[in-house]
Parts: C-alpha cells; structure tokens; sequence
C-alpha cells in the first residue's frame, strides 16, 4: 500500500488510450497538418471574407452560398483531408 503512494499510476497520454508510461513516457501526437490542411484553410479563409463582404454590400444570393461553402465544407475538409501520420517508434509498432 506504500509503494502505490509513492508511485501513483499516470495519467493516460492524450489522444493514445494508454498511460504515459506505457508510451515510453512522452505524449506524441498521431497526426499533423500538411500542406493540403493549410491549403484548404487558406481557401476557406477567402471564401468567407468574400462571403462577409458580399453580405455587407446587399447581396442575398452569393453571400449566404459563400458562406455555407466557406464553413460547412471548406473547413470540415481543411480539417479531415490531408492528414499525415506521424511516424511511429519501434514500440509502438506491433511485436511479430
């Protein structure tokens, strides 16, 4: 019962499902923004200024589509296209 006092269990690395420790002590993160993320983020940047800009000056019909386009589609895709994995140390691969 000492012993668990002096070295409680850590928490769980982010975003792994496993504690710290079992990571080999240090928190990675699986994935990371390439090129095509900043891209599309770029794009979608433009097409809601441009949105917010037609808005302002009366537009009705362009505006509003700029708009949707610009957050319902441009920045979901910004976020889930073009992941690049991280590479993975030699224990965190599968032993054979």
């Amino acid at each position: 019962m000492a012993d668990s006092k002096k070295n409680p269990p850590r928490r769980a690395a982010r975003g792994t499902g496993r504690t710290a420790e079992a990571a080999g002590g240090t928190v990675a993160r699986g994935f990371r923004f390439g090129p095509v993320n900043y891209a599309l983020f770029a794009g979608a940047f433009a097409v809601i200024v441009t949105g917010y800009l037609l808005l302002d000056r009366g537009s009705v019909t362009a505006a509003p589509l700029l708009l949707i386009l610009g957050y319902l589609v441009l920045l979901p895709l910004g976020i889930l296209c073009g992941w690049k994995r991280l590479e993975s140390t030699s224990e965190d691969r599968p032993r054979s």
